[in-house]
């Protein structure tokens, strides 16, 4: 496998991807949406979810497509960012057709960046206008890093972020993942600036150190309280899928949320994965090529993970350091 042309999800064609954020507030939101609707799956394995239209993901239900997805700060209050994305896909004519109406199907998932130091005495949420605002930005190349729903984030250790990585499968098949990084665990090996994520690193796209010295399997503390964590994430397609198959890739998705993250899917984090399907290639052989995409999934994830800490940014009043100002000179990194 190697990344597509940007490392984005949107490498996957007709995904485009939006982020907008607010430096006081110290949050943000990322939207992920298409020139056309689009199947999607979920699947949750952390203790302390916060999610919209999540339901009507499960295969049985009514509805095959979705309009758009986000990501977004706020604890619940950021699931207003839906109510902003929807307004801007009906101004466009988007949304499920009922009779004369237009409904936009939004799903979408929270993270917890209440206590990271901003300004979060507002008197009107300012998520809804932040999901407009992403929507509105929407396109093929985005920022990642302190950007959007992961500019506000934390880990137990660093400073967290909204990242992303890409792969294309030797049938052609582009894979890609878009994640927002605030876990209660950590995404580098005890003291050292090594990601545990290095054996799936293409190229040098979080440092190129490589993996880190053997450590000693030490019983780790929760550095968050109950309902402060959660990394919540996208993993995408062009291949086409049906819904089950689209929340199968996100059950796989979630190995490489567990490869990148020590520990993952904690009672305390609220970890999810969406899976998106544009259906722009049929599988030739759907076993092989199923297998291939659920292992591209986990890896995309894991190199997205870490590529969020490796490129966040140090910004005044930050509570954690970023990666670069902890580890960057005496690790030679720029």
């Amino acid at each position: 496998m190697r990344p597509g042309p940007h490392n984005l999800i949107t490498d996957v064609a007709g995904l485009r991807v939006g982020n907008a954020q607010d430096k006081g507030l110290r949050s943000g939101v990322t939207v992920l949406t298409a020139d056309r609707p689009f199947v999607a799956g979920v699947h949750v394995m952390g203790g302390a979810p916060g999610t919209r239209e999540t339901d009507l993901l499960a295969p049985d239900r009514l509805v095959d497509q979705v309009d758009a997805l986000f990501l977004s700060g706020g604890s619940a209050f950021g699931l207003d960012a839906g109510t902003g994305i929807m307004a801007g896909l009906r101004a466009i004519g988007r949304g499920f057709v009922v009779g004369p109406v237009r409904v936009p199907i939004v799903p979408g998932a929270i993270l917890f960046d209440l206590l990271n130091g901003g300004a979060k005495d507002w008197r009107d949420s300012p998520y809804p206008v932040l999901g407009r605002a992403a929507l509105d930005a929407a396109a093929a190349v985005f920022a990642i890093g302190s950007a959007g729903g992961g500019y506000g984030a934390m880990t137990g250790t660093l400073k967290g972020g909204l990242g992303s990585a890409s792969a294309v499968l030797p049938s052609g098949i582009t894979v890609g993942a878009l994640v927002a990084v605030n876990a209660l665990g950590a995404a580098t090996v005890g003291e050292t600036g090594h990601f545990w994520a290095a054996p799936w690193e293409q190229g040098d796209e979080f440092g190129g150190l490589g993996p880190a010295p053997m450590q000693p399997d030490m019983a780790p503390l929760p550095q968050k309280r109950l309902g402060e964590s959660t990394t919540i994430a996208i993993v995408a397609t062009d291949a086409a899928l049906t819904k089950a198959q689209a929340q199968r890739m996100a059950v796989a998705a979630h190995d490489g949320m567990a490869r990148a993250l020590v520990p993952s899917h904690t009672a305390l984090d609220g970890d999810l994965v969406f899976a998106v399907s544009t259906a722009g290639r049929v599988m030739t052989d759907p076993l092989v090529d199923g297998f291939q995409i659920g292992h591209a999934a986990a890896s995309c994830l894991s190199r997205a993970i870490a590529r969020a800490v490796y490129l966040a940014k140090p910004v005044d009043g930050d509570l954690q350091p970023s990666w670069h100002a902890r580890f960057g000179k005496e690790q030679g990194a720029g």
